[in-house]
């Protein structure tokens, strides 16, 4: 958050923050999460100072939560209205996070805009705006319902949605929180579920060696006790699991 309304107070300053539902879908399962703040030149910080791969070193794993717009400017191309040229400065540093952590063999996991971010990160594009620029779309963010705003998917055949929700019938529904959507999928990347709607990829996986998955939805949002939403524990439980087993592996 680069420019905080005036009734937050730091006048002139730049907040970064650290939602508090990601936050608490993690502690639900026991696990620590902590905030990276952001590492930039110009900041009070000289980035000699500290490093990625020191952050990096530090973690188990790596959630990438949602936020702002991704820049064209980060998969090359200017946006087309001025409210849609996103945040670059957050870009640049979560992608030196996502290769760091490739890297380091640290899992992954890209909410919403994270999933976006990841499918940047391996050279792919986006969708600037759903509705202006995929014909027969349905809106996939709603500013008045919000969270309350949903869609049904379908997990593609063989993947890992469909073997963390055996019983699902290979569909569900989830949250929708966005006007952007991978549009051109990134090296090595293949699509784990679509929207049941329209058909615009709603999940990711790396092929490579580490954990690497994005999901368009936000499970931090879908409550435990709502029967009508995708259960979020079975995804998290999965990511903690290659968190662990990647901590385990002999440095």
């Amino acid at each position: 958050m680069h420019r905080p309304p005036l009734e937050l107070g730091f006048r002139g300053k730049t907040l970064q923050y650290l939602e508090q539902s990601i936050a608490h879908w993690i502690l639900s399962e026991g696990a620590l999460a902590f905030m990276l703040p952001t590492l930039e030149s110009g900041g009070g910080l000289h980035r000699s100072a500290v490093h990625i791969r020191d952050y990096v070193r530090a973690i188990d794993g790596l959630v990438l939560q949602g936020g702002m717009d991704v820049s064209p400017e980060s998969y090359g191309e200017s946006a087309l209205r001025p409210e849609w040229a996103g945040d670059r400065v957050r870009d640049l540093y979560e992608l030196d996070l996502i290769w760091e952590c490739i890297f380091q063999g640290k899992p992954v996991l890209g909410v919403c805009r994270g999933c976006q971010l990841l499918n940047v990160a391996f050279g792919g594009s986006l969708h600037q705006d759903i509705l202006s620029q995929i014909p027969g779309a349905i809106a996939h963010v709603d500013a008045e319902a919000y969270d309350a705003h949903t869609h049904p998917v379908r997990f593609a055949d063989e993947s890992l949605l469909a073997r963390l929700y055996p019983h699902s019938d290979g569909q569900a529904r989830i949250s929708s929180i966005h006007h952007q959507a991978i549009n051109r999928l990134g090296n090595s990347l293949v699509i784990e579920a679509h929207s049941s709607v329209d058909g615009i990829v709603e999940a990711i996986r790396w092929q490579g060696n580490s954990f690497v998955y994005g999901v368009q939805w936000h499970p931090e949002f879908h409550a435990p006790a709502d029967n009508q939403l995708l259960d979020s524990s079975p995804l998290l439980r999965e990511f903690l699991r290659q968190a662990t087993s990647a901590r385990q592996q002999p440095a």
